[in-house]
């Protein structure tokens, strides 16, 4: 307990030196209001336009979400194929990675395009650029088996769904929850991308990303600051709640957490 409260209090006298060293930049090089905001008109803008920020905070935290539940189950089930066929897992797990490669912005154009502006394909945007670090890390989670373990359980006459079901998928939730971690902070990013390309569906309405493209052309840059800071919010957020259901999955029996369940 004391170990946390001084986590705390160190974390918050960091942010305390950050916000003065702002202010400090601010006054000693003069800029202008347009070119850096202060810290307090930030948060003046965060609480005289909280209705449109948190309407934006709404649409790309569902677009973020809906992408990485989908890459979560659609990645997991393509992890399941690859360690059941090592002919398929050497055939085409090159091309996740070739997928994570490959820079979002470059394709968002085209799925745009096919997929049109709005909600789904911002979704989509997101789906793909989460895939890949569920499809590595899961897969190899399930093909890490300990060879001895296998023996054991075929000594034991279990089926190849047993050994999967029983053996592999739970070996490879603390892989699978790694992937997760990964994804779950570019799922944001993914999201903002798309919505900077896709805009909104609805004229005036939009996600985080559509609401700094109209900030940053109206040079509202207290508000563009104000659409930062609640993007990384909804990083952090998703962030701890993958690490709380980490915990809550793996802390009984998985040496991980009860590691950082110590500290």
């Amino acid at each position: 307990m004391k170990r946390t409260f001084y986590n705390v209090l160190n974390t918050g006298g960091v942010l305390l030196m950050l916000l003065l060293l702002w202010r400090a930049l601010i006054w000693a090089l003069s800029i202008p209001p347009y070119m850096l905001p202060t810290p307090l008109a930030v948060a003046q803008t965060v609480i005289h336009r909280f209705p449109s920020l948190a309407n934006s905070f709404y649409i790309t935290a569902l677009a973020a979400a809906s992408g990485l539940l989908a890459s979560i189950f659609v990645g997991t089930a393509i992890a399941l194929i690859f360690a059941q066929s090592r002919w398929l897992r050497l055939m085409f797990l090159p091309y996740t990675i070739l997928l994570q490669t490959v820079p979002i912005v470059a394709i968002a154009p085209l799925i745009i395009m096919w997929a049109g502006a709005g909600l789904f394909a911002v979704t989509l945007i997101t789906f793909i650029i989460c895939l890949a670090p569920i499809i590595a890390n899961t897969t190899q989670g399930l093909v890490s088996v300990d060879e001895n373990m296998v023996n054991l359980f075929l000594m034991q006459n279990a089926s190849g769904a047993q050994i999967l079901w029983k053996l592999r998928l739970p070996h490879a939730l603390p892989s699978l929850f790694t992937g997760v971690r990964i994804a779950s902070g570019i799922s944001v990013i993914g999201a903002i991308t798309g919505e900077l390309f896709a805009g909104s569906s609805s004229i005036g309405q939009g996600g985080l990303g559509y609401s700094i493209t109209y900030a940053l052309a109206q040079l509202q840059t207290d508000y563009l600051f104000a659409l930062v800071l609640a993007a990384t919010v909804l990083g952090f957020m998703f962030f701890f709640a993958v690490m709380f259901l980490e915990y809550y999955f793996l802390h009984n029996w998985h040496e991980s957490a009860r590691k950082t369940e110590s500290q």
